[in-house]
């Protein structure tokens, strides 16, 4: 695996032997680990299925459980998926950013059918780093990027949190330091009569129900069902501790995921703490909340206990990864 840093600010890597390396390597169907604002992604060319394939089984995801494709403007995104006044609405307020759309697949698009899971859907984002986009722009290929972590794991929202988890799956590491929203991006689908949030992330409901003029339906979706997008399987971003929600004590010997002061009963016992935004900053939280969960799983400790997140903004984001967490595994 070669390693790349890279300013995420900067543009001066454009011109760089290491950028023309990085779309070689998706052009040849390698997996590249991409930094998004975000989290980072496991990138691949999305039409090429065997290349999508090995996103699957570097991850150990399960294959009916779609993939995001990543395009450089809302133009592009067009050639592979119907936007409807709707969508053409989020796009201009949201993109680039951490939104996906999902809408009604083109018959015409050659994004590969492993990559929508077979679904005549697919999921869209322009996303707001630069060099992801710079990627799909340059190989001319919509990039598949799934988080770069194991499925089920903790996300990776730092360079050595995906070296430690995937680094003999890639030809590259593209290291852009830590990503700064944290949490994986808003979903919504617009198959439907009403637009419906899939996934809680890194844009809250209220500013996109604002901007569209109506509440977001909840998705119709069971237990046992097939996913509609990313995200949505029960038990997923689970360390290998148990997860306890909603702590307003510490039991002996567990970690504490602390949001917010005063800190809860029993605190000073717990075995390691880590502080998700000392002054109750949502924002914040959601940017540490990834790497807060690494680092107390790392101590091998049996247990976390979650201090309560508010529900409203960032939060129902936050709890959303919290509560899957927290879910019974098989």
């Amino acid at each position: 695996m070669r390693r790349w840093q890279i300013d995420p600010q900067g543009t001066g890597w454009r011109d760089t032997p290491e950028f023309e390396a990085a779309v070689a390597d998706l052009l040849a169907g390698r997996l590249v680990a991409v930094p998004t604002e975000t989290v980072y992604g496991l990138a691949a060319d999305a039409t090429n299925a065997r290349a999508c394939a090995a996103i699957y089984a570097a991850k150990g995801r399960p294959s009916f459980n779609p993939l995001i494709a990543h395009v450089a403007s809302t133009e592009a995104a067009g050639r592979h998926g119907v936007l409807d006044e709707r969508a053409q609405t989020l796009a201009a307020a949201f993109w680039p950013g951490p939104l996906t759309l999902v809408v009604p697949k083109r018959p015409d698009s050659p994004v590969c059918d492993l990559a929508t899971a077979g679904l005549d859907t697919i999921a869209l984002r322009v996303p707001a780093a630069a060099i992801m986009r710079e990627l799909s722009q340059a190989s001319g290929r919509p990039i598949a990027a799934p988080s770069a972590n194991r499925s089920g794991c903790i996300s990776g929202t730092t360079a050595d949190a995906v070296a430690g988890d995937l680094a003999e799956h890639l030809a590259l590491l593209i290291d852009a330091g830590p990503t700064p929203v944290g949490v994986e991006s808003t979903i919504v689908g617009l198959t439907g009569n009403r637009a419906t949030l899939l996934r809680p992330g890194g844009i809250a409901r209220e500013e996109i129900e604002a901007v569209l003029g109506e509440p977001l339906a909840a998705p119709a979706h069971s237990p046992g069902d097939a996913p509609e997008a990313p995200g949505m399987l029960t038990s997923h971003y689970a360390p290998r501790a148990g997860l306890r929600l909603d702590a307003i004590h510490v039991e002996p010997g567990e970690a504490l995921l602390a949001f917010g002061t005063p800190l809860p009963s029993g605190a000073e016992r717990a075995s390691a703490v880590a502080q998700l935004s000392e002054s109750g900053d949502l924002h914040e939280a959601a940017a540490r909340l990834f790497t807060a969960m690494r680092q107390l799983d790392a101590g091998g400790v049996a247990r976390i206990a979650a201090m309560p997140v508010p529900e409203t903004g960032l939060g129902e984001a936050i709890n959303d990864r919290l509560r899957r967490a927290a879910a019974p595994r098989d």
